[in-house]
């Protein structure tokens, strides 16, 4: 078993009789496990020692902890891609009348859970040779919740509904209109019913399933899964390409399907997960390699352990720093350097016409736009890129522009490296890339990777490294979240304002995680208007006024978890929210 050993600051060794050393059994068999730093402090050797935990308990100060590091187990195997292949540990157990969630990094095994689960997989235990047959299968799971579900699974008595993770494919793989998909699961009496929770319109489900937008993709697949005819439904990421009004309005679409179905739901959004689920596994493990599932905790509990990155229960240590969020808005920064001003600006399409108010924008900070869908945010990004031009108002100089855009689509037959070297040449070798971008955001593994075979994550960490990796004055940044697990998604943030604060330049961040903004933004400006008609925008805000702003707009609080300070979404009309509506503080403490 892989262990970490901690020596906390508590140990006083020359108050003690070194009862960590006379206990320990390595010791009494000769073996140097613990030897002594500089200053007399007991160092103990993490590949000698056992583990027995007997040092814990004897040390009188409480010093010592011993906490064992994630790694396969050597049980519990439920499936085996080849000799050499991904292997996943355990299963989740769905339950009638609650959501279930699922919590844990990309590439440990949610989506190949899911599969299991839908019987579109069929688990063999390691076996992956020869296979296995359903009746194994139920009898694997004997004496356990799971029996139940895959009996009645393979006789047909429950039917599932899978919503798919990668909603973009979607017109790959289906021709038509967005009604005729519709129309193949449901008749149009329910389709009707439907079409207001939705947020859809009878002539926008006339339009080419190839030309509906990220957002109406993934209204357009819930809605496909929720019209089926199931007892079990599952939703493989469901905020994906969302905003918040859409993001809440799906969480309680699920969560009244949950009162007689089972529900599933894979999600990385916490702030939603945390509205959405009853309770979640967590899965920790190792990219591509394995991953562990978790048995269930209440949501509240399950989120604080994952941004805490220590499983108790388990005495697993799955990441080495906590995530932490602020109970307070950022102090207000002191004035610096202007980097560019723009005027109030306007610029009209045929069916669009966007409005801004003018603003200032100064060195070493973050902007962060929140608002709906269809409401000019990349619009405004554009214009500020020079990629668009304004028909009135104007942007006072002009700057070099760093842009990662919202829908990245790699075409070329290069690999990453190839793009990278091309692009970057020899910044790619500095060690400021190397540590404070390559590094953090895990661009080593993809370097010789093809481009137009990374998985949604990889391109999104991809894109992100290489608009922050070339010398610009403003970093654009488009949906960064998108495809990120909640890890991957606290780690980029962090990136994108280290590299910001450490350049002196500016950053401007589109995302609807309300999480991300959170950790990422010193200023904000708000976006509102009709979706796909008009769009507006305030001025430059505080993080206290636009978060105030933006929430008042959507109609929900957050509280604060009295654990981690993260914030958590009020039940509507519960006295919280009331008492936060009241205060105008919709946020911040």
């Amino acid at each position: 078993m892989r262990i970490a050993v901690i020596i906390k600051d508590r140990c006083q060794p020359k108050r003690c009789f070194m009862e960590c050393v006379k206990y320990c059994p390595k010791m009494r068999m000769g073996t140097e496990t613990i030897t002594f730093d500089e200053k007399g402090f007991p160092v103990i050797s993490e590949e000698l020692c056992a583990g027995c935990g007997i040092c814990v308990h004897k040390c009188p100060f409480a010093a010592i902890k011993i906490i064992n590091l994630a790694e396969e187990l050597k049980t519990d195997l439920v499936h085996q891609f080849g000799q050499n292949g991904f292997r996943l540990y355990r299963l989740p157990a769905p339950k009638e009348g609650l959501v279930t969630g699922i919590l844990g990094e990309n590439g440990i095994g949610k989506t190949t859970a899911l599969s299991i689960l839908t019987n579109n997989l069929v688990p063999n235990f390691g076996e992956w040779e020869k296979g296995v047959e359903r009746p194994r299968v139920i009898e694997h799971f004997s004496g356990t919740e799971l029996r139940d579900y895959f009996e009645k699974l393979y006789d047909g008595k429950i039917r599932t509904s899978l919503k798919p993770q990668y909603v973009d494919k979607i017109p790959k793989v289906t021709k038509g209109t967005a009604i005729e998909l519709l129309q193949k699961i449901a008749t149009p009496e329910r389709i009707k019913a439907l079409l207001d929770d939705f947020g859809f319109e009878s002539q926008q489900l006339e339009k080419n399933i190839g030309s509906l937008s990220g957002g109406e993709l993934q209204r357009l697949a819930i809605m496909a899964s929720v019209l089926k005819d199931a007892e079990a439904y599952f939703f493989d990421e469901p905020s994906s390409y969302l905003d918040i009004y859409q993001r809440m309005k799906m969480a309680k679409i699920i969560r009244e399907l949950a009162k007689q179905k089972i529900v599933v739901v894979v999600e990385h959004d916490l702030a939603v997960l945390d509205y959405l689920a009853d309770n979640v596994h967590l899965l920790y493990g190792s990219e591509g390699a394995y991953g562990v599932v978790v048995p269930p905790k209440a949501v509240r509990v399950a989120i604080n352990t994952y941004l805490e990155g220590y499983l108790k229960e388990e005495n697993i240590r799955v990441r080495d720093y906590p995530i932490e969020f602020f109970e307070h808005p950022p102090p207000e920064t002191p004035v610096q350097e202007i980097v560019l001003e723009f005027t109030p600006l306007r610029k009209t399409y045929d069916n669009f016409t966007l409005k801004t108010e003018g603003g200032t924008i100064r060195k070493g900070e973050v902007i962060g736009m929140v608002g709906a869908n269809a409401t000019g945010k990349t619009t405004f990004v554009k214009m500020l890129a020079g990629v668009e031009k304004p028909d009135e108002g104007c942007i006072t100089r002009s700057v070099k522009v760093s842009y990662k855009p919202q829908y990245i689509n790699p075409e070329e037959n290069y690999t990453v490296r190839q793009i990278f070297a091309e692009t970057l040449k020899d910044i790619m070798f500095t060690n400021f890339y190397k540590e404070e971008i390559e590094h953090p955001l895990k661009i080593n593994p993809l370097y010789d990777k093809n481009v137009t075979e990374l998985s949604g994550g990889e391109l999104q960490r991809t894109a992100i490294a290489l608009c922050l990796a070339q010398p610009a004055e403003i970093y654009l940044l488009d949906e960064p979240s998108a495809y990120l697990d909640s890890n991957q998604r606290m780690i980029a943030a962090k990136t994108i304002k280290r590299v910001i604060s450490k350049t002196g330049m500016t950053g401007m961040v589109v995302d609807h995680d309300i999480y991300f903004i959170d950790l990422v933004a010193d200023r904000m400006i708000v976006f509102d208007g009709v979706p796909g008609k008009l769009g507006k925008t305030t001025e430059i805000l505080s993080m206290r006024d636009g978060m105030n702003a933006f929430l008042k707009s959507v109609n929900i609080t957050f509280r604060r978890d009295e654990t981690t300070k993260r914030p958590r979404v009020n039940k509507p009309d519960s006295a919280k929210d009331r008492e936060q509506k009241e205060a105008g503080e919709y946020y911040y403490a």
